[in-house]
């Protein structure tokens, strides 16, 4: 069995073996060590960007409710400054008409008083005018001449009281 060749050959097909296991063992577990590694690298980066993402995700949701409550107040704001801008307005537009109505009135008071006087001077001169006539044609110039003579002393009596 020593001198067989065959079991020189295995001896040394094993010792080449475990010669070679423990440096390939040695290279192959520290590859897989490495690569085991690198992956738990990556799994703990990906947990860490998901829950960045989670957060960044919640900030964005929480954001979008305040803007949509300031939204709302926003609009609440602008639906009272609108009320108040009504109520001025319809103010302001009642002051208006009453100040145009009052002026419309006394403009008519006016119109009323002139037309008024108009028509009494207009009847004041129709009067004098038809009086004038009458007497004109009705009247002798004897009589017209003591007529005038009357109204003379009528008049420096009134003038005297």
């Amino acid at each position: 069995m020593f001198s067989d060749p065959q079991f020189w050959v295995a001896v040394a097909f094993f010792a080449f073996i475990a010669a070679v296991f423990n440096p390939i063992r040695k290279i192959l577990t520290t590859n897989l060590d490495s690569q085991i590694k690198d992956i738990k690298d990556k799994i703990e980066e990906a947990e860490n960007l998901k829950n960045e993402t989670q957060n960044t995700l919640s900030e964005i949701k929480q954001r979008q409710n305040d803007v949509q409550l300031e939204i709302q107040e926003i609009h609440k704001e602008a639906e009272n400054k609108v009320k108040q801008l009504e109520k001025i307005t319809e103010n302001k537009l009642k002051d208006q008409i009453l100040k145009r109505q009052g002026l419309a009135e006394a403009k008519i008071e006016q119109l009323t008083r002139d037309a008024n006087n108009s028509i009494q001077s207009h009847i004041t001169s129709t009067a004098i005018a038809a009086t004038i006539s009458i007497l004109q044609e009705k009247l002798n110039p004897e009589e017209q001449q003591k007529l005038i003579n009357k109204s003379i002393q009528e008049l420096g009596s009134t003038l005297k009281n």
